[in-house]
């Protein structure tokens, strides 16, 4: 999508005109002007619609030059939120594709108010219709044509170019990124196998310059990766722990560690899921996906913080070589596990990753996975559960969460819960010890390896994929924590 921020809109031509319609449409910044383009008509056409927030109309000019207004209705503009705003967007984006339309004006004015500036509507703008008018290429074997993809987007406004085209362009980065995330969590795993996920984070690292290690099944034995392995005893696919640096420094100081569970395909192993709960499970690769997505926004915005992305990739299968409950494995840490059930295995495997972190220097570490079904009973399907064991480091978090407007909620992680994680009578530690708060339990068995480095665990089965289209996407993948782990580099850069 090629945006373009014009001040004069006597120029402009488009084949549609995006127009935020409040209440007094009157007192919009620069209104009369473009009533004047259309004649005096704008004011008319708007006396009779709706101005429920997101509600679309569409209105022919009978102009050559902009055929067509849609009208998106934004209820009292002062109350306007910048929540409110992306998911308006992502309705207009969505519209657009449905139209086929290629090329796009929006008067910028019309979606501001006192707290919403140009360059934040400008953000919003690009970033929304960027989520909204995504769609997965499926493999459906048809002749309809696809969907029309906008092409350009002219921005009309009179506030300062340069500024209004740099957050638009950050914006689209962001909406980008995460579709990105998404078209990985849709594929099916015998597409996207841990040796596909690693080729995809190869030519990531290419395209951005990032320091990459692919690490195959002998390096991993080589490294003592009992966890990981276990994991992957029952399949045929091997497995990859896959390596990003982003080198902000030469130094690399105090990289940010981002860890990413990548099991593209979860059977339950032994600990077998029912035929209902296994469908799906192509995208318990979802934290990997999240984790990929954020090093893009990271890489095309280049901030000025070290990363180290850690993505453990493998799927979990049943087979005469699988690992059983029972088992006693042994981790990359030395710490000993009981395996009580081969279904919690995202833990596993984040273990592994979360030490491995820990020795390429990581000072702080965030683990992102769609880890247990305990948190959708706790929270439900729209919030992404989290624990820590900093509260600075968790306060910065929050703040990047609540800039993406991304719901984040903290479960408690206390000794007790700690205690439990550690009662076995064969090992130091057991992976399952109980359904009721199997959240905390499964990102707490994660801390216990991250120990004393502060660590943010966020548990995004619920939050990953979607039921049903919504506003900023359709059913599927949801790319969910792409946006603030790259909004949380932001700010720790800036704290430096």
């Amino acid at each position: 999508m090629n945006l373009i921020v014009q001040s004069n809109t006597e120029n402009v031509e488009a084949e549609i005109l995006v127009v935020g319609l409040s209440r007094h449409p009157e007192n919009t910044k620069g209104w009369q002007q473009f009533s004047e383009r259309f004649s005096g008509k704008l004011e008319g056409w708007t006396k009779d619609l709706s101005f429920d927030l997101k509600s679309l109309v569409t209105y022919p000019t009978l102009s050559g030059a902009i055929p067509r207004v849609l009208f998106v209705g934004l209820n009292e503009r002062k109350k306007l939120t910048e929540e409110d705003l992306r998911a308006v967007f992502g309705q207009v984006g969505k519209e657009l594709t449905k139209k086929k339309i290629k090329s796009a004006a929006v008067y910028l004015g019309s979606f501001q108010n006192d707290s919403i500036t140009a360059e934040n509507a400008a953000y919003l703008m690009a970033e929304g219709m960027t989520l909204g008018a995504y769609r997965f290429d499926d493999y459906k074997t048809t002749s309809n044509e696809p969907d029309s993809l906008i092409e350009t987007v002219s921005i009309l406004t009179e506030e300062d170019a340069e500024e209004v085209e740099a957050s638009a362009f950050i914006g689209q980065v962001f909406g980008l990124s995460v579709n990105e995330a998404r078209t990985l969590v849709n594929m099916p795993g015998n597409l996207l196998t841990a040796t596909a996920l690693a080729d995809y984070a190869q030519e990531l690292g290419n395209m951005y310059g990032f320091e990459t290690d692919i690490l195959g099944k002998a390096e991993l034995e080589e490294l003592g990766m009992g966890a990981i392995l276990a994991v992957n005893q029952g399949s045929v696919e091997e497995p990859r722990l896959i390596v990003l640096k982003y080198k902000a420094t030469e130094a690399f100081d105090n990289p940010l560690a981002l860890v990413g569970k990548g099991i593209t395909f979860d059977t339950g192993g032994y600990s077998l899921k029912p035929k209902d709960g296994i469908v799906g499970m192509k995208g318990d690769m979802g934290g990997a996906a999240a984790v990929l997505g954020a090093m893009q926004v990271i890489g095309e915005l280049k901030p000025e913080k070290n990363v180290v992305a850690v993505i453990a990739s493998t799927d979990n299968m049943v087979s005469g070589s699988a690992f059983k409950p029972d088992d006693v494995i042994t981790s990359l840490s030395g710490k000993t596990i009981e395996i009580l059930n081969t279904d919690a295995e995202g833990r596993l495997v984040l273990a592994d990753s979360v030490t491995y972190a820990k020795q390429l220097g990581a000072t702080h570490i965030v683990d992102v996975a769609t880890l247990t079904g305990g948190v959708i009973v706790a929270l439900g399907k729209d919030k992404t559960g989290a624990l820590t064991n900093d509260e600075a480091f968790f306060e910065t978090f929050m703040e990047a969460a609540l800039e993406t407007g991304e719901f984040v909620w903290r479960l408690p992680l206390t000794e007790s819960d700690k205690k439990r994680i550690r009662k076995s009578d064969v090992a130091d530690l057991n992976n399952s010890p109980g359904r009721d708060g199997h959240m905390i339990f499964g990102g707490g068995f994660v801390g216990e390896f991250a120990e004393e480095t502060p660590w943010i665990h966020l548990d995004i089965a619920g939050t990953s994929d979607a039921g049903s289209a919504y506003d900023l996407g359709p059913k599927g993948g949801t790319g969910v924590m792409v946006r603030t782990l790259a909004m949380l580099v932001e700010r720790m850069a800036e704290e430096q």
